[in-house]
């Protein structure tokens, strides 16, 4: 099995690059990492990264932690994320938050951002700063429900402190939305959000857009074909970015376990996606993230692995979006920086879990789940 996934990822890196120039799609330069190198993918550690420690799981702490997404508000950097416990989206999973005032060297101790109730438990959904006012997106999923799915939230704050009662996200007919929405929506030049919704029932991928500026309605479907595969789509937990000429790519982690990263892209502002392709980077079939530096370099962060081990987390950098031709090593696969799991618990993934990232004050902040039990941030100096 092993030399099969080598053979197939040998293949996509002689055979994509010139389909991938012509369609947009991005792909990663030949010699750029080394997927034999399981630790490291054949990176060495870069002196500006630096790593430091929102939560820790202890005895007397909950055990899961993931789904970690941040941004800034006012002077402040704020953390979600998802926390049990246990186990993996258990139902009496809630959404903790925590606060730095000083850009994420401290953190306060989590706050309750939103509980669970006796019909839903609540898991991260990212957020969205517009002027004066703070949202947060909370998926809320139906207990007991078969298959699994869930509805999208919002509360907000102008103070960072006190917080709105929780209120449904709403499409443009106005009725709630009927999924779970993926955690960093994108903001494009002229206003309009992007983003992707995971639709009931099951886990039906879709791209989103709005043109109304605090995210709460309006939301509208993008034209976009999935691959069904019954219960979800193959194509699940995408993040986007945009190129030079506008063209707004969307990446997704594939279900059918190629061990590579899908993409579709958009020419009109994310309403009509074209079919999903497989690309020729490596990813350990998991979450990860993508964006914009403030001078356009398109940005990727996942775990470039043919396998379902989720270390190291790489940075991938593109000038154009498409030929991604740099990487640096955020964390490493080896024992003095992956450190074994405490505790043990339903779903409890070894590594670097679920990563997303925002630029704040020239520097880009990484924020992932260790183990699925501590939250940890990654910070790179731009």
């Amino acid at each position: 099995m092993q030399t099969t996934v080598k053979l197939m990822a040998a293949l996509l890196l002689l055979m994509m690059p010139n389909d991938m120039i012509a369609d947009n799609l991005p792909y990663l330069a030949e010699g750029v990492i080394d997927t034999i190198c399981h630790e490291t993918v054949g990176l060495q550690r870069n002196e500006t990264v630096r790593t430091v420690n929102i939560f820790t799981a202890t005895d007397h702490s909950d055990h899961y932690a993931n789904g970690v997404v941040m941004t800034a508000f006012k002077g402040k950097l704020y953390c979600m994320w998802q926390s049990s416990p246990k186990d993996e989206d258990s139902d009496d999973t809630w959404v903790a938050y925590s606060i730095s005032s000083d850009e994420g060297m401290t953190w306060s101790a989590p706050l309750p951002l939103s509980l669970p109730s006796d019909k839903f438990y609540c898991t991260s959904g990212g957020w969205l700063v517009k002027g004066d006012t703070l949202t947060a997106f909370i998926d809320t999923w139906q207990k007991g429900l078969e298959p699994r799915g869930g509805h999208t939230c919002y509360m907000t704050t102008i103070d960072g402190q006190t917080w709105s009662q929780l209120q449904p996200v709403r499409m443009t007919d106005g009725l709630p939305m009927e999924g779970v929405l993926e955690q960093d929506p994108y903001t494009l030049p002229d206003g309009r959000l992007i983003g992707a919704v995971h639709f009931m029932p099951g886990l039906h991928i879709c791209p989103v857009f709005t043109d109304h500026p605090t995210g709460h309605h309006g939301w509208q479907r993008a034209d976009f074909q999935s691959e069904d595969t019954g219960k979800q789509s193959r194509e699940i937990e995408p993040s986007q970015y945009v190129q030079p000429d506008g063209t707004i790519v969307m990446l997704f982690r594939d279900q059918k376990s190629s061990f590579h990263k899908l993409a579709s892209v958009s020419h009109d502002r994310g309403e009509t996606w074209s079919k999903p392709q497989i690309t020729n980077i490596p990813d350990a079939r998991t979450k990860q993230c993508a964006g914009n530096l403030p001078d356009g370099t398109s940005y990727m962060v996942c775990c470039p692995a043919n396998g379902k081990w989720r270390w190291p987390l790489v940075l991938l950098l593109s000038r154009d979006g498409v030929r991604f031709d740099h990487a640096i090593l955020l964390r490493s696969g080896k024992a003095d920086d992956l450190p074994p799991r405490r505790y043990e618990g339903r779903y409890k993934t070894l590594g670097f879990n679920y990563p997303k990232a925002f630029v704040y004050n020239n520097s880009l902040y990484i924020c992932y789940s260790v183990n699925k039990e501590d939250v940890q941030c990654t910070i790179i100096s731009l």
